[in-house]
Formats: structure tokens, sequence, C-alpha cells
């Protein structure tokens, strides 16, 4: 399974269209890009697989696997990339301005039953970005 992410950058902030199987599935919203720098830039543009995660603070969530020079980058819901986000990437609705957006747990559960239905069917799921 694959997950495709168009960007937009911009200075403010990154700005995306998420689709699978060429069929839109909600925007997306990051930090800048600042160099890949940790915890104030997205993270490059590639190929990451993503993996089932959990924690106490976002429950079920997926984590990018193998990002460069980085770790623990994971698509969880936020919907202001520049107080809630630190490398990280989250789906949202709709977006309301530059690195904002509504809505975000909404599309994010949406996205993690998509993963976890194809997990369950022992896929790989990959997140291809590129702007």
């Amino acid at each position: 399974m694959n997950l495709l992410l168009h960007r937009t950058y911009l200075k403010e902030g990154t700005n995306g269209v998420l689709f699978y199987k060429g069929a839109f599935l909600g925007f997306t919203i990051e930090l800048p890009w600042l160099e890949n720098k940790r915890s104030i830039s997205c993270i490059p543009e590639g190929v990451y697989e993503l993996k089932p995660r959990f924690s106490e603070k976002f429950k079920h969530h997926l984590l990018l696997k193998n990002v460069p020079e980085r770790s623990l980058i994971l698509i969880h819901p936020a919907n202001d990339a520049k107080k809630e986000l630190r490398g990280c990437l989250a789906p949202v609705s709709s977006l309301t301005g530059i690195g904002k957006g509504l809505s975000s747990k909404l599309i994010f559960q949406k996205i993690v039953s998509l993963c976890h239905q194809a997990f369950e069917r022992k896929e790989t799921i990959t997140l291809t970005i590129k702007s």
C-alpha cells in the first residue's frame, strides 16, 4: 500500500495533499523546510515505510521509518504545525492557512484505520513525499 503526499513549501510552513490510489484522502500540515533540522523542520522528500505505534499521548498513530538523521517522526493529529509539531506530519480535513488546518482527529482516524487494515493483511505501507 502506498500513500502519496504532494507538498507545497512556504516560508511559514508546509502544506500538502494526501492521496491513496489516486484518490484524495485529505490535507497535511508540517513545519517549514529548514534543511532537515531536528524539531524545527519538515523531513526530506523520499519514500518512507510506515509502522503502527502506540503512546499514551497519541494512542494509536503511525511512525515513519528510516528518516535521514531523524527519529520518532510520527503522523499524529494537530491543527497548528508551529504550536503542535516537532518535525512530524499532521493530517487535516481542511486547510485554514500555512501550516494550519481543521478537524485533524477526524481525518487522522480515517488514515490510521486504512493503514491498520493493511497491517492486518501483512502489507508493507509506504509514504512517498514529493513536491
